[in-house]
C-alpha cells in the first residue's frame, strides 16, 4: 500500500478538478459492503495485527545492535534472528488471508453491481439504446465497476491502513524518543511541492495516453469488423489505414516513454528528499550516539520507522482527491441505475391469454423528443469515453474548412416534423392483414414499433382484445407478438442457437417444420454443419435473403398470434424474393398481422390498407377503396407498386387486382 502513494498525484489535483462526493452516496456506498461487513472488519483486524508485525522489526534491529553485539550474547542474537525471520513469514501469511478477503469483497460488489446494471439495461426502453453509445454502456459496465471494486477493497482499505501505520509509528517513535522524531518530520512538507509539480505534468501526460490510446482503439473497432474491413477492401484503403494506425501508434508509444521518464523523475525526487530526511536522523542522531546520549541500536531503529512513515504519509496527504475520485465511479454506476424506466410493468399487470388479436389504435400521438430527459450525462474520463470522430477526430467539417453545425444540416425531406405520429385511430380485426403504406419517414416503422410496447404513445391508447398495452404484463405481450425487421440480427453463434432464441426448449422436429416454412431447410441442410453452422458475426456469412428467412423462421417457432413485419425485400434477388414471400404467407395465415408493404402483392392481399403521410393516417381501406379515391394512395400505387406488375407478372397481379376489386 505504501508504494501507491508515490503516484496519487497522477489523479486530479486542481481545486476545480477535484470531485464532489456527498454523504448519500458514501452511505449508499456502504450499502453495498454491507454483506460483506464481517469480512471487512476481518481484513481491518489483519491489518491491525500485521501492522504491529512491522513495527517489531526496527525494534528487533536496535535490540541486536545496542544488546547481542554490543554484549556480545550470542544466545540473544540467534533468538532475535530467528523472531526477525518469522515476522515476514507471519506478514505472508496474513497477506494471503487479507487477499482473499480484499478479493471475495471486491468481485461480490462487482457481481452486485453489473448484474443490477445488466438487468436494469435489458428493462430500458428501445429508446435509451437508440441515444446512448454502446461504447458508453460498455465502460460502465467494465471500467466503472472494476472502479467502484476498486474504491472498497483498494482505496478504503489503503486510506485504513495507511491511518493506523502513520499513527501507530508515530505513537512508538514519540514514545521511544521525541526530538529524533521531530527531526525526522521535518522534510514532510518538502514532499508536497516536487509531488504537486511533477505529478501535475505527470497527470496531464496520463490523460493525453489515454485520449490517444481511445483514438487508436477506436479506429481498431471502425476498420476491423467485418462492416468496417469490406469498405476499406472496397475502396483500397488498406495501406492508408495502416499508415494512419502507425501514425497512431507511434503517438501513443512516445507517451508512454514520457509518461515513464516523468515518473521515474517524480520517483527520483521523494527518494532523494526520503534520503534527506534519513540523512539528518543519522548524522544529528549520530552525534548525540556519539556523545552517548542516544544509543547505535536507537538511531537505525527511527531510520526504520522513518522509512515505514514517508511513504503512508505522502499517501495521506492526496487521500482526499484519491477517494472523491474513487468514488466517481460509484456515482456513474448509480446514475445509469438511477435512470426512470420508460416502459415500465404495472404492479397488477394482466397476463395476456387466451389472444384473438384484435388490434386497436384509439387517437394515439407520439414524439421521439417526449423521451430525449432520460438520457446518460456526457462523462469525461480523460480518453476512456469514446472519440467524436474516429479519422477526422474533431467536428464534422464543411467543404470550406469550416466546422459545421448540426442545425445548419438541411432537412432531408418535407415529412421531417417534430411529431412523429398525430392522432392515429384504426382497427385491425382477428386475423386479418393490414398493411402500412406512405412516403419514406412518414411514421411507419414507429407505429410497427408502438405494437410490442418498445415505446409507449404520449397521448392515446393502443389495445390487444381489449386490453391497454399498459395494462398487460411485458412476458405475455412479448410472447403474443412476433416481429421480423427489415434489418435482420442474428447472433455470432450456430443457425439453431439463433432459431432457438425464440423457444428455448423446441425439439429438432420443431426447428426443422420452422425452417421448412420459412423456406430455409433445404438451404441449411446443404450447408458443411448442417444447423450446427455458425453464422458469423451479425450473420455476416449469410446472404440477406438467408439472414432474413431464418428470421422468419424464428418467428415461426415462437408462434406468436399477432405479426408485426416489415416486409422490405427490394434489396434481394427475385429468388430470394419469392422464397421470402412464400414464407411471410405461410407465417401470416391465420394470424392477425400488421406489415409495412414495400411488395403490390402483399398491399393486393390485405384487408386494411393504411395510408400514412406526416404521421398522420390520412387514407385507409381496400385497394379498390383507395384507388377510387385517387388520393395519396393512388399516386403512390402508380409511382411506386405498379411496377410489380412487371416484376411479379403482369397477369397474375392483374387476377389479384380483379379480385380486389370484387
Amino acid at each position: 500500500m505504501h508504494g501507491m502513494g508515490w503516484f496519487s498525484y497522477i489523479h486530479f489535483d486542481d481545486a476545480q478538478d477535484k470531485p464532489q462526493v456527498s454523504w448519500a452516496l458514501i452511505r449508499r456506498v456502504l450499502g453495498y459492503a454491507k454483506p460483506y461487513r464481517w469480512k471487512i472488519a476481518g481484513v481491518l483486524a489483519l491489518i491491525l495485527v500485521s501492522q504491529g508485525l512491522s513495527l517489531l522489526s526496527p525494534l528487533l534491529f536496535g535490540q541486536i545492535i545496542d544488546k547481542a553485539l554490543y554484549k556480545g550474547d550470542g544466545g540473544l542474537l540467534d533468538r532475535l534472528a530467528l523472531v526477525i525471520v518469522i515476522i515476514p513469514i507471519l506478514n505472508g501469511v496474513i497477506g494471503v488471508v487479507q487477499r482473499y478477503f480484499n478479493s471475495s469483497i471486491g468481485e461480490g460488489v462487482i457481481y452486485q453491481l453489473r448484474t443490477a446494471l445488466y438487468s436494469h439495461l435489458q428493462n430500458m426502453s428501445l429508446h435509451f439504446f437508440t441515444n446512448t453509445k454502446t461504447g458508453e454502456l460498455m465502460s460502465r459496465l467494465n471500467n466503472d465497476v472494476v472502479g467502484a471494486q476498486s474504491a472498497i477493497n483498494s482505496t478504503l482499505i489503503g486510506i485504513f491502513t495507511n491511518i493506523i501505520s502513520v499513527v501507530s509509528t508515530l505513537v512508538v517513535m514519540l514514545l521511544l524518543e521525541w526530538r529524533l522524531t521531530l527531526l525526522g518530520l521535518i522534510v514532510v512538507p518538502l514532499f508536497v511541492l516536487p509531488a504537486r509539480r511533477i505529478g501535475r505534468a505527470l497527470r496531464n501526460i496520463v490523460r493525453e495516453q489515454m485520449d490517444l490510446n481511445a483514438s487508436m482503439n477506436a479506429m481498431m473497432n471502425e476498420t476491423l469488423n467485418v462492416s468496417g474491413a469490406l469498405l476499406v477492401k472496397l475502396f483500397g484503403r488498406t495501406q492508408t489505414e495502416s499508415v494512419r494506425f502507425e501514425d497512431r501508434a507511434r503517438k501513443v508509444a512516445d507517451s508512454g516513454v514520457r509518461r515513464s521518464v516523468i515518473g521515474s523523475g517524480l520517483f527520483a525526487a521523494l527518494g532523494l528528499i526520503s534520503a534527506v530526511g534519513m540523512a539528518l536522523t543519522y548524522w544529528v542522531g549520530g552525534h548525540f550516539a556519539i556523545d552517548g546520549v542516544f544509543s547505535a541500536g536507537l538511531i537505525v531503529t527511527f531510520a526504520m520507522y522513518l522509512g515505514q512513515i514517508y511513504g503512508p504519509l505522502q499517501s495521506l496527504a492526496n487521500s482526499p482527491v484519491d477517494f472523491a475520485t474513487s468514488m466517481v465511479s460509484f456515482e456513474r454506476v448509480f446514475e445509469l441505475l438511477d435512470m426512470p424506466l420508460e416502459i415500465a410493468e404495472k404492479p397488477d399487470a394482466v397476463k395476456l391469454e387466451h389472444v384473438r388479436g384484435e388490434v386497436v389504435f384509439d387517437n394515439v400521438s407520439f414524439s421521439y423528443s417526449e423521451h430525449e430527459h432520460n438520457k446518460l450525462k456526457e462523462v469525461d474520463r480523460g480518453g476512456m469515453s469514446s472519440v467524436r470522430a474516429v479519422f477526422s477526430e474533431g467536428r464534422p467539417v464543411r467543404p470550406n474548412g469550416k466546422p459545421s453545425k448540426e442545425a445548419d444540416a438541411p432537412l432531408a425531406e418535407s415529412q421531417a416534423r417534430t411529431i412523429t405520429l398525430h392522432n392515429i385511430s384504426f382497427m385491425i380485426k382477428p386475423g386479418q392483414l393490414a398493411a402500412l403504406v406512405g412516403p419514406s419517414g412518414a411514421g411507419k416503422t414507429t407505429i410497427t414499433y408502438l405494437m410490442p410496447r418498445l415505446y409507449d404513445p404520449y397521448e392515446g391508447h393502443i389495445k390487444i382484445d381489449g386490453h391497454d398495452l399498459r395494462d398487460l404484463t411485458l412476458a405475455s405481450l412479448a410472447e403474443n407478438i412476433g416481429m421480423v425487421t427489415q434489418e435482420t440480427y442474428l447472433f455470432h453463434d450456430t443457425i439453431r442457437t439463433n432459431l432457438l432464441y425464440a423457444k428455448s426448449d423446441a425439439t429438432q422436429a420443431e426447428i426443422e417444420a420452422a425452417a421448412r416454412a420459412a423456406n430455409i431447410h433445404d438451404f441449411i441442410m446443404g450447408l458443411p454443419d448442417n444447423y450446427d453452422t455458425i453464422v458469423g458475426e451479425r450473420g455476416y456469412r449469410l446472404s440477406g435473403g438467408e439472414k432474413q428467412r431464418i428470421a422468419i423462421a424464428r418467428v415461426i417457432l415462437k408462434d406468436p398470434r399477432i405479426l408485426v413485419l416489415d416486409e422490405a425485400t427490394s434489396h434481394l434477388d427475385s429468388q430470394s424474393e419469392a422464397l421470402i414471400q412464400t414464407a411471410l404467407e405461410t407465417v401470416m395465415k391465420d394470424r392477425t398481422s400488421l406489415v409495412i408493404a414495400h411488395r403490390l402483392s402483399t398491399i393486393l392481399a390485405a384487408d386494411l390498407i393504411l395510408v400514412l403521410d406526416r404521421g398522420q393516417i390520412v387514407e385507409q381501406g381496400t385497394h379498390a377503396e383507395l384507388l377510387a379515391k385517387n388520393g395519396l394512395y393512388a399516386t403512390l400505387y402508380e409511382t411506386q407498386f405498379k411496377r410489380d406488375r412487371f416484376n411479379a407478372g403482369v397477369g397474375m397481379v392483374a387476377e389479384m387486382e380483379d379480385e380486389a376489386r370484387r
